[in-house]
């Protein structure tokens, strides 16, 4: 027993349909987490689980989780109509609008359990990143319960973000708020993340309401990135440019992430499915590329997991494997199966989610976040802002019937 006599829900060991898993996922493991992680005296989830599948207490409350929870369970709602869904997405939303947003349209990074600043001036800041997801929760709760409110909050974030985080010199996003990240020219280095998810969050945006005005926002997002943030020579993301736009020294410029190869061909392929340029899906194709042939091991108990970290010629740079990047990896393949209808595509697809589910959570209270090249545990914690990325495999490979949704 866990949390209030919550029976706690171990993964079952050994099974292999990736629609078991996916019912196992909906059916089993959300409903306890949606009690295992609730703050129910301060309000909003935990940003995360011990390895025992108790919460986490003594860390502050973050924009980034509560933004992606409100995504996550109002995107898991829209699927599947559950009214727990909806009262945790409530929840998220309140705690959200509450402690953690400054008024104006944006957001602090974090403020303690007791919803009061934490006194540390990085959580006071208002960072690109964290917006991007603010707008990606509001508009896709705004697709469930619309109301005035809740456009105004929407009409505000993205306020916000056009006059505090985007540079009108170059159109790309500052970091944060703060008077070093928005100098001219800003200092330290400047990340393609914030982009990739302003980008996600400005389809979603005309996905739900269907005005045009975010999708030629969600372009000139794109446009930025490919100025900037990819490699002429192999197709690949550049995780960080110097706070010019130039080339970023050392590690940095060399930095390739395999989980942001797939999330972008993910992505590009959503674009086009909505209207998009059809030219960006060449693109894409480079980026899975570039990851096919360097990030992905060819061996042992991992085998077909993606690495963390390559650089820009391929040459790992971290053998680890955490858990987003698989489901990133496998909704690459969801988005190119859709596309060409290539069954080896579908295979690549359930395979990672059959490793998804046996090697990072069967047999585990909740879920581990990080592991070594033969499967061995790195970082136990089950990271609540890693439902975003689970549930939105999850859903794709239903989408489209890789794996067929069950009740």
């Amino acid at each position: 027993m866990t949390k209030g006599g919550q029976q706690r829900t171990v993964a079952p060991v050994g099974a292999d349909d990736p629609a078991e898993w996916a019912a196992w996922f909906h059916g089993a493991l959300m409903p306890w987490w949606l009690v295992q992680a609730r703050d129910n005296v301060r309000g909003g989830f935990f940003d995360g689980l011990t390895e025992d599948g108790e919460p986490i207490t003594d860390r502050p409350k973050t924009t980034l989780v509560q933004a992606r929870l409100l995504f996550t369970l109002s995107h898991l709602y829209r699927q599947r109509g559950e009214s727990q869904l909806l009262k945790g997405a409530r929840h998220a939303y309140r705690f959200l609008m509450g402690p953690l947003s400054t008024g104006d349209g944006g957001y602090v990074s974090a403020v303690a359990r007791n919803r009061q600043p934490t006194g540390r001036p990085s959580d006071a800041a208002r960072r690109s990143y964290d917006q991007s997801f603010v707008l990606l929760g509001l508009v896709t709760y705004y697709g469930v319960e619309p109301s005035p409110e809740l456009s105004g909050a929407l009409k505000d974030c993205w306020s916000f973000i056009e006059t505090h985080l985007i540079d009108p010199a170059t159109g790309a996003l500052f970091e944060d708020d703060t008077p070093d990240a928005t100098a001219q020219p800003p200092k330290g280095v400047r990340a393609q993340n914030p982009h990739m998810h302003m980008f996600e969050a400005l389809l979603q945006a005309y996905d739900v309401t269907g005005d045009p005005v975010w999708m030629e926002r969600a372009e000139r997002i794109l446009d930025v990135v490919r100025r900037h943030f990819i490699d002429e020579c192999n197709g690949s993301v550049i995780e960080f440019r110097s706070g010019d736009l130039s080339p970023a020294p050392g590690r940095d410029g060399m930095l390739r992430e395999i989980g942001h190869q797939c999330e972008w061909t993910w992505l590009l392929h959503r674009y086009v499915r909505l209207g998009g340029d059809p030219q960006q899906l060449t693109l894409a194709d480079r980026m899975m590329t570039f990851a096919e042939r360097c990030g992905f091991q060819t061996i042992g108990p991992m085998r077909g997991a993606a690495y963390d970290e390559v650089d820009r010629e391929g040459a790992i740079l971290s053998d680890s494997m955490l858990l987003w990047p698989q489901t990133e990896a496998g909704k690459a393949y969801v988005a190119r199966f859709e596309q060409n209808g290539d069954p080896a595509d579908a295979e690549r697809a359930r395979a990672l989610m059959r490793l998804v589910f046996t090697r990072y959570f069967a047999g585990r209270a909740a879920w581990r976040n990080q592991v070594d090249n033969l499967g061995h545990t790195l970082q136990p914690l089950a990271l609540s802002r890693l439902l975003y990325h689970v549930s939105v495999f999850v859903t794709e490979g239903e989408r489209v019937g890789l794996w067929p949704s069950r009740p």
